[in-house]
């Protein structure tokens, strides 16, 4: 099946994308941030920094059905596909919202390849406002689908799931375990006892990351084919994770031209150099070529689903390219605020680092590509 020549960024699609930009701009997300994180920015030696994101900001995202825009009409969603999910994930990075959102469309993929009665319910309690979050993930922290150090015997599961994005904002962790038959993904309530939630130390201010202690934890089975179901909802959320980045380098490119204006250096503004001018040049070059990449990943994703695959990993390579390559230069054309606690621009530089490995980096989906031609 071919894809449609507009990516399938329908006015439906479009009028969604338009209504989430404007949310995010009324709540206004990196001033309500930098009360939580005062005192935390530095990962090694600053206080332990809270797993902020505003509960009234969510509960709104919620009313406004943004959060189930990819969970299935029977299970109480709007039924959308992945385009309209990168239309979100897109703003998403570029107001680096922090928010259960995001780990919302991740999970939602990964279940809509399950169908299985409690992979459905758990999409049901997602719809509802159900904060979830994954842990796919072993120590080695290899993408594969069998890299797991959880164990599961018996609906119990023990063992730790690492890397696990903002497992402090959930009150669920979607699990995958190794058990007799193969990898399946398990639902774990983090409430429940023999959990122990231990806080990772990141750059990224607007994140908060953890790995998960499991120790003989009851879990519900949402799937009868997990190896499968993980490799069939990679190409999803590779996709997703290189939106979040396009959105926060078009974002660091406005930031940079605007200050290029502004910003006087013998008496003329700073973007009359041409050594200001061309790295600014080179990077709307790159967030254009990784949206266009990330628009046909999500379009292969819902219409030529044969190709996803690849056009997942150029989406990813490219994004995660760009995010280093416009953190760099959108700190360093900023000079010496650039690098300082106040300037918005720190916070995107190290979202977009951390985003750039998440789901596998450049290199690696290049490595992914080059098995697939």
């Amino acid at each position: 099946m071919s894809q449609p020549k507009d990516f399938g960024f329908d006015e439906d699609v479009q009028m969604l994308k338009e209504s989430f930009a404007r949310f995010l701009d009324e709540q206004k997300t990196i001033e309500s941030l930098r009360p939580s994180i005062r005192g935390t920015e530095d990962p090694i030696h600053g206080a332990d920094r809270p797993a902020f994101y505003d509960e009234k900001a969510w509960q709104q995202c919620i009313e406004l059905g943004m959060h189930a825009v990819s969970i299935p009409e029977a299970q109480g969603g709007i039924g959308m596909g992945l385009v309209a999910a990168t239309a979100i994930a897109e703003e998403i990075g570029r107001y680096a919202w922090a928010s259960p959102l995001s780990n919302t469309l991740h999970a939602t993929f990964v279940l809509n390849q399950a169908d299985t009665a409690d992979a459905n319910a758990l999409l049901e309690d997602m719809a509802n406002g159900l904060r979830v979050a994954l842990g796919f993930y072993g120590e080695e922290g290899s993408l594969l689908p069998d890299s797991t150090d959880v164990v599961a015997d018996n609906h119990r599961l023990t063992g730790t799931s690492w890397y696990v994005q903002d497992a402090m904002k959930a009150q669920v962790l979607i699990v995958s375990a190794k058990t007799e038959q193969g990898v399946e993904l398990y639902r774990v309530d983090l409430a429940e006892a023999g959990v122990t939630i231990h806080r990772d130390r990141i750059v990224d201010l607007t994140r908060d990351q953890a790995h998960v202690e499991l120790l003989d934890v009851p879990a519900s089975l949402l799937t009868t084919h997990g190896r499968e179901c993980l490799e069939a909802a990679a190409p999803a959320l590779a996709t997703l994770m290189a939106a979040d980045l396009a959105g926060a380098g078009e974002w660091q490119l406005q930031a940079t031209s605007e200050y290029a204006k502004v910003r006087q250096q013998f008496d003329r503004p700073i973007g009359f150099f041409q050594a200001v001018k061309h790295p600014i040049v080179n990077m709307m070059i790159q967030v254009d070529e990784a949206r266009s990449l990330v628009y046909n990943a999500a379009a292969a994703f819902d219409f030529d689903r044969e190709d996803a695959s690849r056009c997942a990993h150029l989406a990813k390579s490219s994004a995660s390219d760009m995010g280093a390559f416009n953190a760099r230069n959108s700190t360093q054309l900023h000079g010496g605020i650039g690098f300082t606690w106040e300037a918005d621009v720190q916070i995107y530089h190290k979202r977009q680092i951390h985003s750039e490995f998440l789901f596998g980096d450049g290199t690696w989906h290049r490595a992914q590509l080059a098995e697939l031609l």
